[in-house]
């Protein structure tokens, strides 16, 4: 038997991306690869990309260099650009040292990339092929918990938004294919799953949308020994219904935390956005929310900086995150994304006051997040314990079902365990607690 060919695997970007990396990885492997430890040690390099912003394709464009680079050294391996990027760019990344493209409907065509490196070919041709879900997309970096793709694509076109030129339009994954890899993972240990879609909870397959499949897949966890809580991201405000809250308020599987991207506070620029929602939608949604269970908690995805945005428009911003108080944000400012509608929209702000606002926004979701965990000192709370810490080998790191993170004194046995826990103290935004009161 020969020696295997070893891979190496970077990916960017969203957790899409790392569903997506952990299933080409199984495929490698079924046709006998290994994982390397490094790139130093790979046949081939994978490179599973990111083209929401320019910084992470410039992330990117930085290791194509370092790669190219090292190919001029004498390094040998074959090196592919998988993801967005390859569908934006497409062959223009050959020209920075890319010798396989994986666009983000292609990956059925990864044996034959792989044919081709162990067979020394430099060129794969294929025919034209359309998007298909993988079976599998369990990470065997985190054991316990999952992350399952119910949806591909947007149709949403949002004006700053690359992604549906990238990705496509909604393709949504068969329940029974969900509920497949649902107990697929149980029956490796998997505690918790994360159901994944550029724009969840649109999704719409086999007379079931997804207020009906949440209800589903809750009822398969209750038969379920090992899955206890479910996940899901990312939501879109204009599709949260009352059904689907009265769905997660009915199952208290599902976690009490959600996404719910917000972008502005302004109802002109959510308008030039192409949100589909208000202001005063938004925050009706978030009183539902929390009307229907109280203990919930809240993040969220802000862009400040968007083609006209007044000062006056992103004070709405501040006062809405004010209004609200997420546990965390996902915070940036706008960054032109050629072929978007925003692309072409005057009023660009200059670079100084979008990083500007940032700053202001940054500091007050801080100052938010800090006032949340602090109320939450001396709670009871259950926990998922998912590992062991960096810092400290004699202690375990935590999550809650509201997304916050737990450090606690204990051993390696207790690894995968539900457990419940007194927030006794916290040191920056991570709780410490003193013992484990029963696993």
């Amino acid at each position: 038997m020969g020696i295997s060919l070893k891979y190496f695997f970077e990916t960017y970007g969203c957790q899409m991306n790392v569903a997506e990396s952990a299933a080409l990885a199984l495929t490698a492997r079924e046709e006998g690869w290994e994982e390397a430890k490094s790139d130093d040690e790979a046949d081939l390099v994978l490179l599973n990309t990111c083209s929401v912003r320019a910084t992470a394709e410039q992330r990117v464009i930085g290791r194509l260099a370092h790669y190219k680079a090292k190919k001029k050294k004498g390094a040998s391996f074959a090196l592919v650009v998988a993801g967005c990027m390859a569908e934006r760019l497409g062959e223009k990344l050959k020209e920075k040292g890319a010798d396989y493209l994986l666009g983000t409907s292609a990956r059925s065509r990864f044996p034959l990339i792989l044919e081709a490196v162990m067979n020394g070919k430099k060129d794969v041709f294929y025919e034209e092929c359309t998007f298909k879900f993988s079976s599998f997309h369990h990470d065997e970096a985190n054991p316990f918990r999952s992350f399952i793709p119910i949806m591909h694509g947007c149709d949403n076109y949002c004006s700053y938004c690359v992604v549906p030129y990238v990705r496509g339009r909604e393709v949504s994954r068969s329940p029974l294919a969900i509920i497949d890899e649902m107990r697929s993972v149980s029956a490796l240990g998997v505690r918790e799953i994360t159901l994944l879609g550029q724009n969840v909870n649109s999704y719409e397959c086999d007379g079931l949308n997804f207020p009906s499949l949440l209800k589903l897949l809750a009822e398969e966890l209750r038969k379920n020994d090992t899955l206890r809580w479910i996940r899901f991201l990312s939501s879109h405000p204009k599709d949260f219904s009352e059904d689907l809250i009265r769905v997660i308020a009915d199952n208290p599987s599902i976690c009490r935390h959600i996404h719910l991207p917000l972008q502005s506070g302004s109802n002109r620029v959510l308008s030039e956005m192409n949100r589909r929602y208000t202001r005063e939608k938004y925050l009706d949604l978030v009183r539902s929310l929390r009307s229907a269970m109280g203990d919930l908690s809240l993040s969220t995805d802000i862009l400040v900086g968007f083609p006209g945005e007044t000062g006056e428009e992103f004070e709405e911003t501040l006062s809405l995150m004010e209004e609200v108080k997420f546990l965390y944000a996902y915070m940036y400012h706008y960054n032109p994304r050629e072929g978007t509608e925003a692309f072409k929209l005057p009023g660009r702000i200059d670079s100084d006051v979008k990083r500007e606002r940032l700053s202001r926004v940054i500091a007050l979701q801080k100052r938010h997040t800090q006032e949340l965990l602090k109320k939450r000192i001396g709670s009871d709370v259950t926990v998922l314990i998912e590992g062991i810490s960096r810092k400290n080998a004699d202690e375990l790191v935590c999550r809650t079902e509201h997304d916050e993170m737990v450090v606690v004194p204990g051993s390696v046995g207790a690894l995968g365990s539900m457990a419940t826990l007194t927030l006794s103290a916290l040191k920056g935004n991570t709780f410490r607690s003193q013992v484990i009161k029963r696993s």
